[in-house]
């Protein structure tokens, strides 16, 4: 039997667009490249498995069969992982539903750093919000955020979605809405996404994939190596399908100034106790911004806890990550800003906010001086003398 049809004869009918568009693209494959499509085709069989004992992808077009006007959106500062997720839905939704018109819009600004720069190089963008116009969908799909969360764009609007898609741990019971897949074993929400596509057998187009598998690896950043079956599965395929041109510039996109002078100050301002590492921004250019910091800083061979503080307008925004086995980034933020503010997440790495009266100095050091309390007595840490990360340097 010919070397083509020996991994023909292990694969199932969700795998094979992923592996005819690759061949189409290689032309004459080599052992390497048919080793690799082995490797995928193996693991998509366990994923193919799991949606067909418990499909979601066709029980979410039946319940948007008849529906003629839907917007896919999700949480307000969107990071790449929900941007992503959104625009493949919205393609996948007009693969499946030809009659009607699905939109993608975003409430609020994205900031522009990290996000703003992905969003650039995606060659899509969503339409201007319109909280007077939500009445006009017949049906709304939110992505990436459940709708109790306080950055749900259609908490304050009071409008329930039709379909709840996420990653998230939330408190509280799970959506009343009438589908409702939430996942809190993977990684990120493009996985999930990912997934859709190989239960309908919708082709992935080489752009689509660069999108999305930029967004799963920088949604998992920080996340201490961990992904799920699926963020594996869909790391591996979307590999083999990427535009390579376009995923590098992703990559390497532009970056503004103030990017730079959040590193300098999160470097600058870092100090670490034992086992634990915190740092302040007394400005961000975009909200993601500590997040990226914590994710840096988390790297550093000495620490398995980082918390990032910076001002964000009028409020105080947090960034937690985890890089032990141990505990629960989520509980721990929640430990955090108890009657100060709101926060969660996951086990590795969550976010918060807290509101701030008059914004000074003084009061801005005085939550910190508990955050960090709070932060070293929820470790156990006691009696560690705090150090700089990067010293001061003496002048010569």
């Amino acid at each position: 039997m010919a070397a083509n049809s020996q991994v023909d004869a292990k694969i199932t009918p969700a795998d094979r667009s992923v592996i005819v568009k690759v061949r189409g693209r290689q032309g004459a494959m080599t052992s390497f490249v048919e080793s690799c499509l082995e490797t995928t085709a193996g693991s998509a069989v366990a994923v193919e498995r799991g949606a067909r004992h418990r499909p979601r992808a066709k029980r979410l077009i039946r319940l948007l069969a008849d529906k003629s006007n839907i917007l896919v959106t999700t949480h307000e500062q969107p990071d790449p992982d929900a941007l992503a997720s959104s625009f493949a839905l919205a393609e996948l939704l007009r693969m499946k539903l030809k009659d009607a018109k699905i939109t993608v819009s975003v409430k609020g600004s994205i900031g522009g750093g990290y996000n703003a720069a992905f969003l650039k190089q995606c060659g899509a963008s969503p339409e201007p919000w319109d909280e007077r116009g939500l009445k006009h969908f017949d049906a709304i799909v939110l992505l990436d955020v459940q709708p109790q969360s306080k950055l749900s764009p259609l908490e304050e609007a009071g409008v329930v979605p039709t379909a709840v898609i996420d990653h998230h741990r939330a408190r509280g019971r799970r959506p009343g809405c009438e589908f409702c897949d939430i996942r809190t074993d993977v990684g990120a929400s493009c996985s999930i996404i990912f997934s859709y596509f190989m239960e309908l057998e919708a082709d992935i187009t080489p752009e689509l994939a660069a999108m999305l598998l930029f967004a799963i690896e920088t949604d998992l950043a920080g996340a201490a190596g961990q992904p799920g079956e699926l963020d594996n599965m869909a790391l591996s395929s979307l590999t083999l399908l990427a535009d390579m041109r376009k995923l590098y510039k992703m990559r390497y996109a532009d970056l503004p100034q103030g990017i730079y002078e959040a590193h300098a100050a999160g470097l600058a301002n870092a100090i670490f106790y034992s086992e634990a590492l915190i740092t302040h921004l007394e400005k961000i250019q975009s909200p993601e911004v500590p997040a990226v910091i914590a994710d840096f800083l988390l790297r550093f061979e000495l620490v398995q806890w980082v918390l990032v503080t910076a001002r964000n307008g009028s409020s105080l925004a947090l960034s937690l990550r985890m890089g032990s086995s141990k505990g629960s980034a989520a509980d721990i933020m929640r430990r955090l800003v108890r009657e100060l503010g709101e926060g969660g997440g996951h086990r590795t790495k969550a976010g918060g906010s807290i509101p701030l009266e008059t914004g000074s100095a003084a009061e801005v050091e005085k939550i910190r001086g508990i955050l960090r309390r709070r932060l070293l007595r929820s470790l156990h840490i006691t009696g560690a003398r705090g150090q700089k990360l990067v010293p001061a340097q003496e002048e010569t």
